[in-house]
Parts: C-alpha cells; structure tokens; sequence
C-alpha cells in the first residue's frame, strides 16, 4: 500500500504486523494531501478520523491512558512525511508536538525527567517555528535564529553539547524561543495542542510542493500528482538521558556494499540530530561499546528486516531507558558501486534472482563506475607538498575537483557558466538541493554517513565529504577557515579543492584524475579483471543484463579508438559514425574547405579526391576495430559554412594556407550563409546539389570494407542518409550509393554485404515512413533533430526555456534528455508501423542520445526497435536498462 500510505506507513505498519517494538500511531493517506493541495482545504471527515485514531492510540495498554493534549499524563506525537519513494529530506517534520507550559509539567512528572521534558519543548518550538511558522533564516548568509538562540544559551552556561544544558538554562531558552516567535509572527506560540496538529498537517501537506521538493521530483523525474501521507506516532524520548539515544543503521555499507552494520548514533539526543546534519555522529560502533544488549537485539532486527524486504534496510532507532524502538525502515540509498555489490552477493546469498537483482539497479547509477578516480601520483604530491588540508567521513565515493561555492544559488549560477564548483557548508539542507545537483561534489563541516548530504550524494552519484569538524565557514565574507596543528588556513569563494570520496580526504588546488577500475580492465586493458572487485560486480551485472535483453546496443562513435572502446564496454556495433567529424582532423580540413570553395564540379572533384584516401583510411581503422559488427556510417549531414572560418583573422589565415583570394572567401562565406542553417542546405540536400560529395563518401566507406576483407576480415557497412523527407530525396541518393557499390564490390573481386537506409529525423519523414521505407534497408531514429523539429525548438536554446516550462508544468523533463512520447514517440511510432507495413522486418534503430536514456531506452523497446545507440561510455547503462525493458515487457 506504499501509493497510499507512503514508504514510511507502509514500513510502519508492516514492522507492526511482524511484531517489531514500533511506538504506535496512524497514517493520513496521500489521497488527502492532493485533496487538499487541490482545494487548500481539510477534507471532510478528515478531523473526525484523526481523533477517532487518538481514541484508539489512548486506549492501547502501551500508551499507558496517555491522551493527546492532557496536562497531567500527556500523549506527545510526531508528525512526519512519506512520499511512495523516498525523497530524503525533502519534506517536513516536526517531533515533540502536543508541549505547551502545561503539558511540559505533566511530562516531567510522567518521565520523572525534567530536563527530558524541557529539552524536548525548546526542540518542538524549534521545528514548529521554522517548518510550520517559515521561521528560517531571514537570508542565506545567516544561521537558523533558533540554532542562534542555542548556541548563545550555551555559550552563556559554559557547555559545548547542547545535552549539557540544565533545567533553567532550557527554561530560559524556551522563553526566549517563544518570544523570538512573538516577535517574527506577530502572534504568540500555539499553546493549544489541537491547533498545533492541525498546523502541522497542514505544513506537511504544503510541503510536498516547496521549491526544493519539486526540484527533486524533477530531477528524480517522480510525478507531482502522488503526494505525501502524514504519519502521526507517538513520541518515544531518545533524550531522556545516559541510558537513551537515537540513530540510523543500515543492514549494509552504504559506500561500499559491504554486509555488517552501519551507521550513526547519538546518546541522549533525538532523530533529527543524526539526519539534520547539525552534528557529527559517532559511529555505530559506539552503541555496541555503550548498549552491548540493545546492540545485538538491534543487530538480529536488522537482519530480520533485510530478510522480509530481501533488500538492504536503512532504519531509524530509538532508544528509552534501555529499551529498543525502531521509527522506521526504508530501502537504503547506496552508491552505485554498494548496488551492484549488494545485488551480486544477495543473488549469491540466495536472497534474490538474478531478474531481481537487474530491476532493483537504477541504470544511471553505472555511470559511477566509468567516473575518473584521482591520479593516485598526483594525489601523494599533493599530499607531500603540504596540500592535505582536512578529512573527513567519505559519504559519496568517487574524485572531485571544483571553485569554492558557498550558496546554492550560486552554484547553479556558475555551473551554468561552465565552470566546476564544490559546494561547502557548514550543513547541507533540503534548500540546497538545485546547487548540489549542480555541483561536482558537496563539502560539509557537521553531519555523518545518514546526514543530508550523504543521503543525496549516494543518491544522486556525487562526491561527498561530511562531518569535516576542522572547517568553519563565515558566509558573510564568503570565507573557509581550515583549522590545522600548525594553525588555520582561510580559502575564498572560488578557490580550487579536490575531494577524494573514498578516502574522506580534502586537498588544495585541483588534482589531476585517472580511469576507474573498470575502465583500466576494459578499456586501456592494463589491470586484469581478477585483480579488481569493482569489475567483479560490475561484470557480474552486466552478464545478467545481456540475458534478458531484447534490443541491441550500438555506440555513436567517429574514430576507431572510440569504436574499440565501445566494444570492450559490450556494443554491438556504431549506431552512427558522423563523418563530418573526420574531416576536422590535420590535413583534412584544408582539403574539404578547398572542395567548399571550389567554382566548379571538376575543382570540387579535385578537392575530394584528396580527401577519399583520408576518409578511406580512417572507415578501414573503424571496421577493424568493429570486427564485422554492423557500422552505420552518416554521409555528410551539417551545412557546409560550418567548415569555413568565421571571423576575419580565420578568413586571412585560410587565404594565406590555400593560397585563395580572401575577397572570393568572403564571398563564398556570404554565399553559403543562411537565415536557419540547421533547416536549410544541410543532409541530403548537400548530397542531391551535390551528388560528387555523396559519391566520394560512399566510395571511401565501400573501398575501407573490401580492403578489410581482402585482408582477412570482416566489414558490415551500413550507408544512411540523413534528413530525408521525401521518398525522392532517398531514392535519388541511394540509387547513387547502390551503383557505386554494385561496380566497386565487382572491381575489387570481394564478398561484401551492405545496407543503405535513413535517418528519420524530421516529421514528414515519419509521416511518410510507408512511401520511404522501400528504398530503405534500415530506418535510425535521430532523435536529436527530430525532437527540435517536432517542438520547433532549438536543443542549444532550450536551457532559456526551461526552468520555467519545468515549474509550470509546460515540460516535466527536458526532451532532449527523455524522448516526448506523446508528440516525438507518436511520430516514432507512426514510422515504425508504416515503415515496416510496406516493408515487412525493416531494421530500425535510434541514434540520438535518447539511446543511452533509460526511459527512452524502456520506449524504444515497446516499439519493437533492433536496437538502441549511444555514446560509448554510456554503454553499459543503456543495456542494464534495455534488460530492465525486457522483464518489465514480460511481467
């Protein structure tokens, strides 16, 4: 029932039902959230219902005739939300709630704990002010006022651990708490227990759709129709002294997978010291030094649970007086490198299938393991050159080097700008959530291994260090003090850090990187397979994956070391080969800008055939390099003023190399100039004005294939023309391609198989896919252009549009990230219903970089395309999702 009671409720209820001491409570449903979003009103009955549960809560032995909002023996609850999945800090809760001047009485009578009682109502004023009240801080260079009020009680009583506080000091900052109230709002502190509640349901329903949480859903791509329930739940006092405390454990590593217990715990505190961030947690560890029984009756219910879910569990615990409570369970967030390991060994401890373990992985999550490491040479230069400034608890593995940022927005403002940044902090909070997707990595003072900006660092595949107690920050001045043995250090906005996510170690000025493990095996061949574990799981995952896919997966690759890359990272052949590229390479250029410039067919003729043993050579490197697996060669595609210089110094400097009058390079260049280049001469239009140029290209593509196979190999090309509209257009240039072909296979003696066909990218393309596909052995989606021509958008203009399409709901993901299935994929699947209609086991793939998007990968494969292309080093992700599409399309 996780759609109606959230991860959360459900969890709570189902630890219920196994028998686990759970404090008891109840769930308003995310049905009511959206009914009030929807109106901004309570539904009806709502009220009714939530007191019948305080009835029934009152009544139940455990509570001891507790009831909520009575002086003498108060019933204190929290009220917490839970989205279906799990949006960590993301939305708002607020503990202790039911205190006011009366009630606290009636607690400290009850615990025999005065202190417990006080503690607990200056922490409600606290969380009620900021999340229900919006008392935050008033700018982002400012602490939380009541984190001020805090620190000044205890700087005035002489103590650093806010549980040093006596009874009078936290009277007096109750006091104080309430009257910084008074003076925000205008109005006192809610006394009234009901009033309290019904405010704090009401903040939680509102918060489903705060700035940060809506950015999270973007960025998670989660639906803004779900909403959040609400669970209400009765307090258990994790601060009620030296016998209490709280923490989160996870039943495994979050960083690294490995099985044991993890985690942070607070004696004498709260939950929301361990998840805030606010302070650094000591270890697990420290529970089982401290509370040796609680330990191991903590330890086998973490075991039980991981069991019943058959999935590593992330669990918040309390303890009272000796006495264990667990407030929630919850699937752990983990890197991409602790998934994959967890997936293998579960699968190996006979927890899960193999199927399970392929549907559990989040594919993105792949990309970790061909993210760049630290030199490691350059990391102990560093380090021996007195650059190792701080360490801390590494929460998010990986090598990232970035300018000092102190402000989320403004670490969205630079990353736009272009430039790496790292975002630093004292804490991280759910506000923060723009800037560290924008960032490379996060840096933070306070907080452990469950802190904010650990859990978004595993979930998002960022560097993170936290709990780097050797940092302050004053964000007024926009400086980093780093306090060392030998003294302090101040670093400024902007300055270059290095963060090391494995190690926890911090490092001045910007380190150099090398290939992750997985790279060296496969790809630079220079580590052994056996001689790394990374590899290990990953290999492990991607066996599986290859078994229950359906669609192929190809690379988009230009180059022969970007095709032999491509197949040790498990393509199955170029999906496009851009050859336009090739032509940018030394003593190519000149040749095609020549040919450009040309007055005639003969001096273009001339041109070209300087260029037909360059191209030639560089098909016959890619075909090698494929061995026989299928090359989908592109013939020239872009506008020809791309090849030509652009400002007067390129004009003169090119005048000087061909030996050319500058003014007929102006002219040309006016020439060729266009009001919309990327919808005018370009594609086969370039090939029907020019057919020499098609002519040149398919003859360099046929040539490269027969020497290949004259020389013991095999060559499977591919030949695809780009943008056609019309059946015409591919009739006239395949025609010209197959007679090249048919004469050059004859001349050369050789056995040599070949396909000519399209890339359908424009919307009349896939309009008339019937009419074109006869011509066509094989249709590509490029997906790029026919996404900008279906939207009438450019890709390059698209970021100004965006943000605000994105928070009005226009777009709910960029399409050029995640194809547009109801305008792009209606189009797609036109095409491929009357393509293959008129020609009967027509191939088509797609070439765009939609191929290395899982959804659009998981579309792809209810269209029944061959196979999917992409970028080489997203190989790997696309055919985890292509597995992924399968089982779903099986289920």
């Amino acid at each position: 029932m996780r759609d109606r009671l959230g991860g959360k409720g459900a969890g709570l209820a189902e630890m219920t039902n196994l028998g686990l001491p759970v404090p008891p409570g109840f769930t308003i449903s995310s049905e009511m959230c959206i009914d009030f979003v929807r109106t901004g009103t309570f539904p009806v009955g709502l009220r009714e219902s939530v007191g019948a549960a305080f009835d029934r809560m009152g009544n139940l032995a455990s509570m001891a005739g507790r009831r909520f909002g009575d002086p003498e023996n108060p019933l204190l609850v929290s009220v917490r939300s839970g989205a279906r999945q799990s949006m960590p800090g993301m939305m708002d809760t607020i503990l202790n709630l039911g205190l006011n001047d009366a009630t606290v009485d009636g607690l400290a009578m009850r615990t025999g704990n005065a202190r417990t009682a006080w503690d607990c109502y200056r922490r409600f004023i606290s969380m009620f002010g900021s999340v229900v009240l919006d008392m935050k801080a008033l700018s982002r260079d400012e602490i939380d006022p009541f984190d001020e009020l805090l620190d000044r009680a205890k700087e005035e009583a002489g103590v650093t651990e806010d549980s040093e506080l006596d009874v009078p000091a936290l009277r007096k900052l109750v006091a104080a708490s309430k009257a910084l109230v008074l003076a925000r709002t205008g109005q006192p502190f809610p006394a009234d227990p009901h009033d309290q509640l019904w405010a704090a349901i009401e903040a939680v329903f509102r918060s489903w759709n705060t700035p940060r949480a809506v950015a999270y859903r973007q960025y998670y791509r989660m639906s803004d129709d779900w909403g959040t329930a609400v669970n209400v739940q009765a307090m258990v006092f994790g601060n009620s002294g030296s016998d209490s405390g709280t923490g989160v454990v996870f039943s495994r590593d979050s960083v690294s997978g490995r099985k044991g217990l993890f985690g942070d715990f607070f004696e004498n505190g709260q939950g929301e010291d361990v998840v805030a961030g606010k302070r650094t947690a000591p270890s697990i560890d420290s529970l089982r030094e401290a509370f040796p029984v609680v330990y191991e009756e903590l330890h086998a219910l973490t075991t039980k649970l991981e069991l019943h879910y058959r999935d590593m569990q992330d669990i918040e615990f309390t303890i009272e007086h000796g006495r264990l409570f667990v407030l929630q369970t919850r699937s752990g967030k983990r890197t991409g490198f602790a998934a994959a390991r967890i997936a293998v060994e579960m699968v190996e401890e006979g927890m899960i299938s193999p199927e399970e373990a392929i549907m559990r992985l989040d594919p993105e999550s792949l990309d970790q393991f061909m993210s760049p490491l630290f030199d490691p040479e350059a990391k102990r230069r560093g380090i021996r050159e007195g650059r190792l400034l701080a360490k801390g608890l590494p929460a998010g593995p990986g090598a990232a080097s970035g300018q000092i940022v102190f402000f989320a927005d403004e670490a969205e403002k630079r990353r736009r700008a272009g430039h790496q940044v790292v975002l630093a902090r004292h804490e991280t909070s759910p506000d923060d959530i723009h800037g560290m997707k924008a960032s490379e990595g996060f840096l933070t003072a306070f907080g452990g291994m469950s802190s904010h900006a650990a859990l978004v660092a595993r979930q998002m595949g960022k560097v993170a260090i936290v709990g780097c107690s050797s940092l302050s920050f004053d964000y007024g001045a926009r400086t980093m003090k780093v306090s060392t043995p030998e003294g302090s250090r101040t670093f400024h906005d902007g300055e270059w850090i290095s963060l090391d996510g494995f190690t926890g170690e911090v490092i001045e000025g910007q380190l150099e990187t090398y290939d992750s493990e997985v790279v060296r095996v496969l790809v630079r061949g220079d580590l052994a397979g056996d001689a790394s574990q990374d590899f290990r799981w990953f290999a492990k995952i991607m066996d599986w994956a290859d078994e229950f896919r359906r669609l192929g997966v190809r690379a988009n690759a230009d180059q022969p070391d970007q095709a032999q890359a491509a197949v040790q990272l498990g393509g199955q052949g170029i999906g496009l080969c851009r050859t336009e590229h090739m032509f940018f390479g030394p003593g190519k250029i000149e040749a095609m800008q020549r040919m450009i410039l040309a007055d005639n067919e003969v001096d273009r003729r001339e041109a070209l055939g300087a260029l037909l043993p360059l191209q030639q050579a560089d098909f016959r490197g890619i075909f090698e390099a494929m061995a026989g697996r299928p090359v989908t060669i592109r013939t020239l595609d872009p506008p020809l003023h791309e090849f030509l210089p652009h400002d007067e110094e390129g004009v003169e400097e090119l005048s000087r190399a061909l030996e050319i009058d500058a003014e007929k390079i102006r002219s040309r260049i006016d020439a060729l100039s266009e009001s919309n280049p990327m919808l005018g001469h370009r594609g086969c239009r370039l090939g029907i004005s020019y057919p020499e140029i098609t002519e040149m290209q398919a003859r360099a593509i046929l040539e490269a294939a027969c020497d290949v196979v004259e020389s013991g190999g095999n060559a499977a090309p591919e030949i695809m023309i780009p943008l056609v509209g019309s059946a015409r257009e591919l009739e006239l240039q395949a025609g010209l391609v197959r007679k090249l072909a048919d004469e050059t296979i004859a001349r050369r003696g050789v056995r040599l198989s070949y396909l000519v066909g399209t890339m359908i990218e424009v919307p009349r393309g896939a309009l008339t896919a019937g009419e074109i596909a006869p011509a066509a052995e094989f249709f590509s989606f490029g997906t790029n252009d026919l996404t900008q021509t279906t939207f009438g958008l450019s890709r390059d203009d698209v970021p100004k549009v965006l943000e605000s399409y994105l928070d009005q709901k226009i777009f709910s993901v960029d399409p050029f990230v995640s194809i547009d299935r109801p305008g792009v994929g209606r189009l797609m699947r036109i095409a491929v219903e009357d393509g293959r209609a008129s020609r009967p086991g027509l191939k088509i793939g797609i070439c765009g970089e939609h191929g290395g998007d899982p959804e659009s990968v998981e579309f792809c494969e209810e269209l029944g395309l061959d196979y999917v292309s992409c970028s080489p080093f997203r190989i790997p992700v696309a055919r985890l999702a292509a597995a992924q599409a399968a089982i779903r399309a099986r289920q």
